[in-house]
């Protein structure tokens, strides 16, 4: 049991560390190629933050763990909007200036309503994770046409994004080796996690919404922290939402592509997705009113994703 928790912790820290190697070196090299730092911060931060949850998840159904690999795409995106933008918003309110938001809220509302569907036979198929990477591809396509921001969104992206410090060699052996550590950790993070959900008679289903989730998602939590202290709303926020985006249509699509993911269709699993849902649907008019999430509605976020945990765990 406690060697299962150390394998969790030290899968997590290993996450950590691979994923924030893989944005920085891919940031640098994506620099370095000529893209501007809005685009830079749109597809390859948000791609890169969300490497630990496609490690996580390839790991787990490679496994023979579909439920937590089903649980930790869900349990991501659940954490993303209530934990990390509900404690960013606490530390300062997040401004919502970028048009970019206005594009990606609607997708990020549409991908969650789309599991719902997907999931309706008790099975992800190859060829509906084919369908995934397509609307993935189209997205990307979408983010990377030439987007004319306001020129204080552009500075933020600058100031975040557009340093490049180190020669095109380092950046790409950053980027191979963040990639080496993400599957090694993934690996022993999955291990563990199905160890402490045998060991304490927890359900996969919720290992993978709680403990696999958070672990993979450290990268957003991290750095989100530190573009709210730095005042920088328009990047937590699109971190945030591009990161959703990727967790259905790059890392399911691509987990299904490999290996189809079969869910256990129960009460479960649809309150679990109708809460993914919600948490979306809700961040939509808070980000409306007055263009910024409030400290308020930072709490009400915080509060729901707390309730729900309860709940889990109830």
């Amino acid at each position: 049991m406690l060697f299962d928790l150390l394998l969790v912790a030290g899968g997590a820290l290993l996450l950590y560390g691979g994923g924030e190697s893989l944005v920085s070196g891919a940031s640098a090299l994506a620099r370095s190629l000529g893209m501007s730092p809005l685009v830079v911060g749109l597809t390859v931060v948000a791609f890169g933050t969300s490497a630990p949850e496609l490690a996580a998840t390839l790991a787990a159904a490679l496994q023979g763990s579909p439920e937590v690999a089903f649980g930790n795409v869900v349990g991501s995106n659940i954490f993303n909007v209530g934990m990390i933008l509900g404690v960013a918003a606490l530390i300062f309110p997040l401004a919502a200036r970028a048009r970019f938001l206005r594009r990606e809220m609607p997708f990020m509302i549409g991908t969650s309503a789309l599991m719902l569907f997907l999931v309706r036979d008790g099975r992800i198929g190859r060829g509906e994770g084919a369908v995934l990477l397509l609307l993935l591809a189209g997205y990307l396509w979408l983010m990377l046409r030439k987007d004319e921001e306001s020129a204080r969104v552009a500075a933020e992206f600058a100031q975040e994004y557009g340093k490049v410090t180190a020669p095109l060699w380092a950046s790409v052996l950053r980027v191979v080796a963040g990639i080496a550590i993400l599957v090694i950790g993934a690996k022993i993070l999955v291990t563990g996690a199905v160890g402490v959900a045998r060991a304490f008679g927890i359900s996969e289903r919720v290992i993978g919404l709680t403990l696999v989730a958070f672990g993979t998602s450290l990268p957003e939590l991290a750095s989100s922290i530190v573009a709210a202290v730095r005042r920088e709303g328009d990047i937590v926020l699109g971190n945030v939402v591009g990161s959703n985006i990727f967790n259905v249509l790059a890392i399911l699509g691509t987990a299904s592509l490999t290996v189809p993911i079969h869910v256990q269709v129960e009460l479960g699993a649809w309150v679990d997705l109708s809460v993914m849902l919600a948490f979306s649907l809700l961040l939509w008019p808070f980000l409306h009113t007055r263009q910024r999430l409030d400290r308020w509605e930072g709490a009400v976020l915080l509060v729901a994703f707390l309730a729900y945990m309860g709940w889990l765990f109830a």
